[in-house]
């Protein structure tokens, strides 16, 4: 394997990072001078997509897309010709001659018929991209929900969270941890309170902005999570940005402070963080002044307490040094519990590469699980506009960002990057998921299930989601996918998701109004623990 020399890439490692949001029109020749960002952050962002859409179809469909006396409704009814992505490219693509629908593949080509489709599929969805269905008051469900399988009840474990929380962990004695993006790391008691932040873990930063409707910010508290020999040793381990001014060459020539992914453990001992150990840290010379909000930033025990750990696009761009072995963005990383690296690890007599990678060419690696039947580790990764995956991490291979995807820019255009990287990726080099959702419904956190509160979902994935606000429940049979369940519909945006000792599910909701944390128990006609 040899690794991606681009001097070009090098290059964009010093461009601001707000780039990554740049409309069609500022990728080329971008002088960030001669940028008025204060109005870029005001632009509606899906307003480009309704445009698209009422100029090719809205005088007949609808620019709300329930119809019109010239064409047919498109959304809240069932569309004969299919409603995938796909199918629907290959209606607009086609059209229906007889029934005065013009064949737009006549006018329109491949791109802009996918994009169309897109939105059409996000709109039957109703998962739009940059919809804020995160402020819509948070109403848990009362009594009884049944599904497919099993009953349950919901029950609050608490509430009046901050608005961006990120992870928990469930400490034996009952208690919980609590990770907040821009508040640090917190103890929710048995009685539901929350303590004071824990003194002593690394420093966190509420100075974020807001651009094209999302949270934009530096040195954030990412994943939390229990060694699995807690009761014997107290470590616990942390994935969090550490964050320097005047660190690297960037910093010092924009005159801001960067960040970049970093892996702690420590022990909490009368409310203090205490014997602190750095398992990861990349050279400060990777850091950028890119969002948090692409560091990926989960991390996961196998069954040898290897940690692996995902960091996402946090580069200049949200496709550089992706597929480069020698920088960290984009990967998920192994090492052992005290940080060396494993003798095992794929790359690890690679000249020049990051001896810690274990898979590459990954987005935004936003759950990351280990499947104690298979043992492989799984993840489940952002794309941008669709390309949603769920993916087993076979060491060394590549994943194909940003080659391989079949979502889009978060603007419509293409993505298409290959030949401008000047790298290339056969098909038969990469890894494609085991699901693929588009439209994307921004996957989350997961678990693979095996509790007693709920026997016939042993084995089944768990999974939440961000954008679409459902709960889902996977089964998984040989590797693949056969079979999804909603169990929570419209909910909240779900940010993580453990198992309690039980095997009750305790999910952690995030909500502009204010997150909680909740469990699902077993409902009353069905076994309890």
């Amino acid at each position: 394997m040899t690794l991606t020399r681009c001097a070009a890439l090098r290059a964009w490692l010093l461009l601001p990072a707000l780039v990554l949001a740049m409309p069609a029109g500022h990728a080329q020749g971008f002088d960030p001078g001669k940028v008025d960002w204060a109005a870029l952050g005001k632009i509606p962002m899906k307003d480009l997509f309704i445009r698209k859409f009422n100029e090719q179809c809205g005088s007949c469909h609808g620019e709300d897309l329930r119809g019109t006396p010239l064409g047919k409704p498109l959304v809240g009814v069932e569309l004969l010709r299919g409603d995938s992505v796909k199918e629907l490219a290959q209606s607009i693509a086609t059209g229906a001659p007889d029934k005065g629908m013009p064949a737009w593949s006549e006018t329109l080509d491949e791109k802009q018929i996918w994009n169309l489709a897109l939105y059409v599929a996000e709109q039957r969805q109703g998962t739009t991209i940059l919809d804020k269905r995160d402020a819509i008051p948070l109403m848990v469900p009362e009594g009884e929900i049944s599904t497919e399988k099993h009953g349950f009840r919901i029950e609050t474990v608490a509430e009046g969270l901050d608005p961006m929380p990120f992870s928990i962990a469930l400490l034996p004695d009952g208690r919980i941890l609590l990770a907040e993006r821009m508040r640090g790391l917190f103890i929710i008691g048995t009685d539901g309170r929350k303590s004071a932040p824990i003194r002593g873990t690394p420093p966190v930063y509420d100075d974020s902005s807001v651009f094209l409707g999302q949270v934009m910010g530096l040195g954030w508290m990412l994943d939390v999570a229990l060694h699995p020999q807690y009761a014997q040793n107290g470590w616990i381990y942390i994935h969090h940005t550490d964050r320097c001014t005047d660190c690297n060459a960037l910093s010092r020539r924009i005159g801001r402070p960067v960040s970049m992914n970093r892996i702690i453990r420590g022990r909490i001992r009368d409310g203090e963080w205490v014997d602190q150990q750095v398992i990861w840290q990349a050279d400060k010379d990777s850091y950028t002044d890119t969002s948090d909000l692409t560091a990926g930033g989960r991390l996961a025990f196998d069954d040898r307490n290897n940690v692996y750990f995902s960091i996402g696009m946090k580069a200049a761009l949200e496709f550089m040094g992706i597929q480069d072995l020698d920088l960290p963005y984009g990967k998920v990383h192994r090492v052992r519990d005290d940080g060396q690296i494993p003798a095992d690890n794929p790359f690890v007599n690679t000249p020049g590469a990051l001896k810690s990678i274990w898979t590459y060419g990954h987005r935004s690696t936003q759950g990351l699980e280990w499947n104690p039947w298979t043992r492989e580790m799984w993840s489940t990764e952002m794309g941008p506009r669709g390309g949603d995956e769920l993916n087993r991490l076979q060491p060394g291979r590549n994943y194909g960002w940003p080659l391989f995807t079949s979502g889009i820019n978060y603007d419509g255009r293409p993505v298409d990057v290959g030949r401008t990287l000047g790298i290339t990726l056969e098909a038969k080099d990469a890894e494609f998921p085991v699901v693929d959702m588009t439209p994307s419904q921004a996957l989350s956190s997961f678990v693979f299930y095996d509790g007693k509160a709920f026997p016939e979902w042993r084995r089944n994935i768990i999974v939440g989601t961000l954008r679409a606000t459902d709960l889902l429940r996977m089964e998984v049979v040989d590797n693949k996918v056969v079979h999804t369940e909603v169990l929570l519909k419209d909910l909240a945006r779900f940010r993580d998701i453990e198992v309690g000792p039980q095997g009750e599910i305790y999910l952690l909701l995030e909500n502009a109004a204010g997150s909680r944390i909740i469990r699902l128990v077993p409902g009353r006609s069905f076994r309890s623990f």
